[in-house]
């Protein structure tokens, strides 16, 4: 018998910031972790149908189609457990769990992002 495993975040946000200047979305957890995700970055790891195979889990987005000015038109929460971008590129049906955000923690696309604008 397939066992399932389930994710469960260790943390939720506090504050969520979107500094669109840096392109940027920076969460603060309740965990007192402060992490800023490149809106391209968010972009190309969108986890829908469109984005990725059902069936084998292959990525189907291509990265470098991802534009540089990608930036969100919109974002909501969905439950208690996710944010739902709408994209200046029109994708808007991938969902943005918080326990995604704690796998894409890991990158150094987000570990090395400044946390501080440079003055």
């Amino acid at each position: 018998m397939a066992r399932l495993r389930f994710m469960v975040a260790k943390a939720s946000p506090k504050h969520i910031r979107a500094i669109q200047d840096e392109g940027l979305l920076e969460i603060e957890w309740t965990d007192d972790r402060i992490r800023r995700y490149p809106y391209k970055f968010l972009r190309e790891e969108c986890r829908c149908a469109q984005c990725v195979d059902e069936n084998t889990g292959r990525r189907i987005l291509d990265p470098d189609s991802v534009p540089h000015t990608i930036r969100p038109e919109h974002v909501s929460f969905t439950g208690n457990y996710a944010l739902k971008f709408t994209w200046n590129d029109g994708h808007n049906t991938g969902l943005y769990t918080w326990d995604h955000f704690e796998e894409m923690d890991a990158s150094p696309r987000v570990l090395n992002m400044p946390l501080m604008s440079p003055e």
